[in-house]
């Protein structure tokens, strides 16, 4: 959740195709509220409501971080509410803080939004490219792998370069 305003669009206009469902409780939405005030993001709060409207049942129990053991203290509670919902990948740029030996035990693994969409993108190219296009409209070639790349994305730039 805690994305640039244009990544979390294209993140969450691919969970509206139908590609993943967003799972999160109310401590990551939090967090993510207060992070995005203090850096004086406009829109999280909107982008929230959108997703508890959407995915009505997407927002999951906060688990017991007690028993975890990542790099970051802080981030425990993370991991504990993906476990409590039962998912299969925590979707975070901060990938460090998430190692996959921390992750394995609990049948999940941290993936970067270059990773994530890139793995929607192989698994069939047709909506992700609808839902880029959608964001970064009229972009082509080199602008849009740079656009792509601004945006954290550069895998899936070079790829749909062409």
């Amino acid at each position: 959740m805690l994305f640039p305003p244009i990544l979390r669009d294209l993140v969450l206009g691919l969970a509206d195709r139908g590609l993943y469902t967003p799972l999160w409780s109310a401590g990551v939405a939090a967090e993510w509220l207060h992070v995005t005030a203090r850096k004086g993001e406009t829109g999280a709060a909107q982008a929230l409501a959108r997703m508890q409207a959407r995915w009505p049942g997407a927002e999951g129990p906060p688990g017991d971080p007690a028993l975890l053991d990542l790099p970051d203290a802080a981030d425990r509670h993370v991991l504990a509410a993906a476990i409590a919902a039962g998912a299969d990948i925590l979707l975070t740029q901060n990938l460090r803080d998430f190692p996959r030996r921390a992750l394995a035990h609990h049948a999940m693994r941290a993936l970067s939004p270059d990773d994530f969409t890139m793995d929607l993108w192989l698994a069939g190219n047709a909506p992700v490219e609808a839902e880029v296009a959608r964001v970064w409209p009229g972009l082509k070639g080199a602008a849009l792998r740079k656009a792509l790349k601004k945006a954290g994305l550069p895998r899936l730039g070079r790829a749909l370069e062409r």
